[in-house]
């Protein structure tokens, strides 16, 4: 007789509720068990210390007498620490990305690495500039008049922009009645 170490539903539709059963594994879900060893009531948070209920002893005597754990109570065991924790499986490989989609994520990785590398040669390139340069680069960001002329001319460019506007939305008005005319002369 194989046993297993399972969970076996009960509680109303919508609000399950779980033994922990020891039962021989060709005995249905629900169906007639050996001993019940915990319970699992998944409506409860994770940190409440209800959501599982363990009888250690009586779990640590079926483990030695052979009883095998289902996925799910292995996991709960494991946190309990009665077994050591089984191995995380990787269930949907489907989702995995093919061979194709990891050349492009390195060649990605690649051109990421060697864009870093260029900027940090610029940067040394920056440092090892001759000190003649810095005085140059503090004039212009003292120069308060030449900020504001940028200022001057991005408003006086957003006139400019509305007043193009403006004809284009004419023009094909002017092209209709242009259009008409010529055919009433027709």
């Amino acid at each position: 007789m194989s046993l297993k170490l399972r969970l076996s539903r009960g509680g109303a539709k919508k609000r399950p509720y779980y033994r922990i059963v020891v039962a021989d594994s060709r005995m249905p879900r629900d169906g007639r068990y050996i001993e019940r060893v915990g319970t699992y009531n998944p409506m409860l948070p994770q940190d409440h210390p209800d959501r599982v209920t363990l009888n250690d002893e009586r779990i640590r005597h079926w483990l030695g007498v052979g009883a095998k754990p289902s996925d799910r109570v292995a996991k709960f065991l494991g946190q309990a620490e009665i077994i050591e924790m089984p191995a995380i499986r990787e269930t949907p490989k489907k989702s995995a990305p093919r061979a194709k989609t990891l050349e492009r994520m390195r060649e990605a990785e690649e051109a990421a690495a060697a864009a870093t590398e260029s900027a940090a040669a610029e940067e040394a390139a920056a440092d090892n500039a001759p000190a003649d340069e810095a005085p140059a680069e503090e004039a212009t960001t003292e120069e308060v008049p030449a900020e504001e002329a940028p200022a001057e001319e991005a408003e006086a460019g957003e006139e400019e922009k509305k007043e193009e506007k403006a004809p284009a939305e004419e023009a094909p008005a002017e092209e209709a009645e242009a259009g008409e005319e010529e055919k009433k002369e027709e």
